[in-house]
């Protein structure tokens, strides 16, 4: 008894290592059981693991149980017919209850194209899944040399102390813009102080959250997670959060309820869950020139750091410096989160592959 109490209490303590290669190969054939078409399986797999990579753990594999719940009860549309339509500086995809990992990128290849023929072009996502991290969009399009800001619309989520209820989604919004030489600046967040998905962990692993995050169902502060689960979020910075999240919603669910003049959605999706979104692409370049706007991003960002001293630091590159680690010495994941993947792997008949390492926590 006494040399398994050690076993297990050595495992608890260990933290195991995942080639992300093989993580991302096992997460595609989760989705391709789920009937998701192998080009598909394989971007939103791809998606997923670098979210993971780049320390969005709230956003990365700790969604996939979830997402094979929605595409097996067809909140999600496993096989998606996604169009568009393209005006001059617009486009309007109707994703048809895609994954937000199938219709983000595939909305940043139109816009990207677009900009060929534009300094810049707003994409209207109609009733998409849930994009998960915005910030891996916006990186895609950074990447490809544009500058990018996106934002999704949610379901009620938010309220101030003295509001009945929830009052208007946590509507996350994120950029991204590429630096000469070095990786893209991305920076990412949600309207409300903390992300939902750092609650949804919380729970999971029964932790408390800090104070000031969240409100339970009678309007009160809680620490208590679940609890939290059932009220509302608080906004960041109190109105300015509400402000932003209500920007959201203007570039959101009101351009998409009326960019189509030929009223193509003429009833709302069936789907629950299904949220409107925009992305912004511009090509910087087409203003002041590249090599200006080089410049000027080397000088301000440099001036950024030297006054942050230790502390100075670019959103984007610590993501960045993870990713890196990850490829190098494989991906860590939480214990909880490897028990959930080894449970659904299990019931899908996938097993989860075994890790490469397991180093102390």
């Amino acid at each position: 008894f006494s040399f398994l109490a050690q076993v297990i209490s050595r495992d608890k303590n260990m933290l195991n290592r995942w080639d992300h290669q093989t993580l991302e190969q096992w997460t595609g054939r989760i989705f391709l059981a789920c009937d998701v078409p192998d080009d598909h399986a394989r971007e939103a797999a791809a998606i997923l693991v670098r979210s993971e990579l780049r320390g969005l753990k709230t956003h990365g594999l700790a969604r996939v149980a979830s997402y094979v719940e929605r595409l097996k009860t067809d909140q999600l549309n496993a096989r998606p017919h996604m169009e568009h339509r393209a005006f001059p500086g617009g486009i309007v995809l109707n994703t048809d209850g895609a994954m937000g990992q199938i219709a983000g990128p595939h909305a940043v290849r139109l816009g990207l194209a677009a900009l060929e023929r534009s300094a810049s072009i707003l994409v209207i996502l109609r009733q998409c899944g849930h994009l998960g991290a915005l910030g891996i969009h916006a990186l895609l399009a950074a990447e490809a040399g544009a500058f990018a800001m996106l934002g999704q619309r949610t379901s009620p989520a938010l309220a101030m102390e003295g509001f009945r209820h929830a009052a208007i989604g946590h509507n996350p919004i994120a950029f991204g813009c590429p630096m000469p030489g070095q990786p893209p600046i991305v920076f990412d967040v949600a309207c409300s102080v903390a992300a939902r998905g750092h609650i949804l962990l919380a729970a999971r692993e029964g932790k408390p959250i800090p104070e000031g995050w969240a409100l339970d169902a009678e309007g009160n502060a809680t620490t208590d997670a679940a609890r939290a689960l059932e009220g509302s979020l608080i906004p960041m910075a109190g109105h300015k959060g509400l402000g932003i999240a209500m920007m959201v919603e203007c570039l959101t669910g009101a351009l998409a309820a009326t960019a189509d003049s030929q009223g193509a959605q003429t009833s709302p999706s069936k789907r629950v869950g299904m949220q409107d979104a925009f992305l912004w692409l511009v090509k910087p370049g087409a203003f002041a020139g590249q090599e200006s706007f080089g410049s000027y991003m080397e000088q301000w960002t440099r001036q950024y750091l030297s006054a942050g001293g230790e502390e100075g630091r670019l959103p984007g590159h610590r993501g960045n410096a993870l990713e890196r680690e990850g490829l190098d010495k494989g991906l860590a994941l939480p214990p909880v989160i490897a028990q959930e993947l080894t449970a659904l792997g299990e019931r899908l008949g996938e097993p989860l592959p075994s890790p490469v390492v397991s180093v102390p926590q």
